[in-house]
């Protein structure tokens, strides 16, 4: 930790510490933006969930340490079972379990939900629990595979983010995409910083195993 706090370290200057120091730069944001955020999932949530294969899902554990996790499936893969409560199906994967060990610790989540083509996104963000509910994990099953655990969250709020980020990003527009000629491959990454002994096409049969044998 620097000592201009943050991590910042004495390299930087002018570090940003109080709202206020802060406003003095960005301005206030109007009463438009502060007022829409709402606290259940209405209609409009619900459409654009419905639509949804994608989201990003942020966590922390009790001392802080924070992550974002993926999570993919067919659109509409999250269900909606109320105005307040969304329920995220785990499927297979590394077994590293890093949300589901910080809900443990601490049950506040935020998500980011994509779709495809849209400009906008759609915040929520809550209290999240680690369900078995057989009857529940079966609605959700895919290939005839019923998820082992899910993620039921109490929503507390939710809003709809300006476009620009993705607009700026290029997101869905490909003549926008970058060349990624020259980044490391998953199996040079997974070799680099794992160290495991083999080879890179030993890394790379190995993930290309993963994906075929344990999707769903």
């Amino acid at each position: 930790m620097g000592p201009n706090g943050n991590g910042a370290g004495p390299r930087f200057h002018n570090v940003i510490t109080t709202e206020a120091e802060l406003r003095a730069v960005i301005g206030e944001a109007s009463d438009l933006v502060w007022n829409k955020v709402i606290a259940q999932v209405d209609d409009h949530c619900r459409q654009f969930i419905a639509k949804s294969p994608f989201l990003l899902i942020a966590s922390s554990d009790s001392s802080g340490i924070l992550d974002v996790s993926p999570k993919g499936d067919p659109a509409g893969f999250v269900k909606v079972l109320d105005d307040h409560t969304l329920v995220i199906p785990d499927r297979l994967g590394n077994r590293r379990v890093d949300t589901f060990r910080n809900v443990l610790q601490n049950p506040n989540v935020g998500l980011i939900f994509l779709v495809p083509g849209r400009r906008d996104t759609l915040r929520i963000s809550g209290k999240a629990r680690i369900v078995r509910d057989a009857s529940l994990l079966a609605t959700m099953a895919i290939k005839g595979r019923a998820p082992d655990l899910a993620l039921v969250l109490h929503v507390e709020r939710a809003l709809f983010h300006c476009a620009k980020s993705v607009i700026r990003s290029s997101l869905w527009d490909p003549a926008g995409w970058p060349d990624a000629t020259g980044v490391s491959s998953p199996a040079e990454s997974l070799l680099a910083h794992a160290r495991p002994e083999g080879s890179v096409a030993d890394m790379q049969k190995l993930i290309d195993d993963d994906i075929r044998e344990r999707l769903y």
